[in-house]
C-alpha cells in the first residue's frame, strides 16, 4: 500500500514501525488496552488497532480538531476505541472512568500533530503569517499573543531561556517590550521579524529559522506541555500491568529529558548502597527497552521530514509495584 493511500492527507506517523514492534509482546493477552495519551491524527492508534484485533484503544487528546479527525479515521474501530477530549495530565483520571485503570500499553507522541502544524490560522508556525494563538485546546483563555503583549520582560526571558533554551533571551524580550509599547504584536510574521533582528547577525547565519526556539518557547508555555508530561507520563507507568510497555516519542531536548529521567527513576535499585542481598523493596519495577534515545533512520525522516528530531526511549514494568 502506498504512503498515500495508507496515511491520508500526507500525515506519515513517526518511527511506526518501531513503535509497533515495541509495544507488540505486551499484546499478545486476550483483551489488551493501549493508552495514546496524545492521539493526534490516530495515526499510530489506526495501526495498532490493525495489528492487535483484540485491542481496545484508549485516545486522549485536548484539541478538538484532532478528536474530531482521529474519530473519523477510527471509524472502522468504533467498537474497540475510547476517545477522550482531555489534557494528557488528566490520563489517571480518563482511565479511572471508563473502568480501565490498568492497561497492557502506553503511548506518547509528544509535541505539535500535523493539523496544528499546517493549519495557518492555528499560529503554531513561523512559516506562516497568522494570528499569535498556538493553543491547542482551542478554547482555553491563554494565547501566544497574551503571553508576548502582557507578561513583564523578566518573565518572557525566563520562558524563552528555559523553554525555547535561547541563548538571546533577555534580548528578544526586551526588543518585544520595545515594540509592544508602540503597538500590540498579534502576528506570527511580525514576532518572527522581531526575534530575527533581536538575534545578532552571526548566530542567524546557523541553525535554521532564528525564530524556531522562540516559537517552541512559547507553544510549550501556552500549553504547559511540559507540567502536563510530569504528571502523566508516571500516571501512565503506574497503570501498567507487568509485562506492560510505555513508548515515548519527543521532539526536543527538553521533553527527552523530562522522559529519560521519569524513566531513569523507575528503573534503578533504590535500596541502601553495599547491601549483600537486594531488597526487594527497592528492586526496580521497570527496565529499558531501549539504550538511551532512538533516532529515526535515515531512509524515514527523508520521507517524512517532521521525523528528524524525534527521539524514542521506551520501558516495561517487570515487577508490581
Amino acid at each position: 500500500m502506498s504512503e498515500e493511500r495508507e496515511y491520508p492527507g500526507g500525515h506519515v506517523p513517526v518511527m511506526l514501525g518501531r513503535v509497533l514492534e515495541l509495544l507488540a509482546p505486551a499484546l499478545t493477552g486476550p483483551a489488551p488496552v493501549v493508552v495514546d495519551a496524545n492521539l493526534g491524527l490516530g495515526g499510530h492508534a489506526a495501526a495498532l488497532l490493525e495489528a492487535h484485533p483484540t485491542l481496545h484503544l484508549v485516545g486522549i487528546d485536548r484539541d478538538p480538531v484532532a478528536i474530531e479527525r482521529a474519530t473519523a479515521r477510527l471509524a472502522p474501530y468504533v467498537g474497540r476505541t475510547t476517545i477522550v477530549r482531555a489534557v494528557s495530565d488528566e490520563l489517571a483520571g480518563v482511565l479511572a472512568k471508563i473502568g480501565r485503570p490498568v492497561v497492557q500499553g502506553a503511548l506518547f507522541d509528544l509535541g505539535v500533530s500535523s493539523p496544528q502544524l499546517d493549519e495557518a490560522e492555528r499560529g503554531f508556525a513561523y512559516s506562516y503569517d497568522a494570528p499569535l494563538d498556538m493553543r491547542m485546546d482551542t478554547e482555553q483563555e491563554l494565547t501566544a499573543e497574551r503571553v508576548v503583549n502582557t507578561y513583564p520582560a523578566g518573565e518572557l526571558a525566563r520562558v524563552l531561556r528555559e523553554y525555547g533554551e535561547e541563548r538571546f533571551a533577555s534580548r528578544v524580550a526586551a526588543l518585544i517590550v520595545k515594540e509592544r509599547a508602540r503597538e500590540p504584536i498579534t502576528s506570527t510574521k511580525r514576532l518572527a521579524e522581531l526575534v530575527r533582528q533581536a538575534i545578532p547577525a552571526a548566530t542567524r547565519r546557523t541553525g535554521g529559522n532564528p525564530a524556531k526556539r522562540t516559537f517552541q518557547a512559547l507553544r510549550i508555555e501556552v500549553n504547559a506541555e511540559l507540567a502536563a508530561l510530569e504528571v502523566a507520563l508516571p500516571a501512565a507507568l503506574d497503570a501498567l500491568a507487568v509485562g506492560g510497555r510505555v513508548v515515548v516519542l519527543a521532539y526536543h531536548s527538553l521533553e527527552d529529558r523530562l522522559t529519560k529521567q521519569v524513566l531513569a527513576a523507575r528503573t534503578r535499585d533504590t535500596g541502601p548502597p553495599g547491601l549483600p542481598v537486594p531488597l526487594e523493596a527497592h528492586q526496580p519495577r521497570f527496565r529499558l527497552l531501549t539504550r538511551g534515545a532512538e533516532l529515526p533512520d535515515d531512509d524515514e525522516t527523508a520521507r517524512n521530514p517532521r521525523a528528524a528530531s524525534a527521539r524514542l526511549r521506551a520501558a516495561e514494568r517487570i515487577r508490581q509495584g
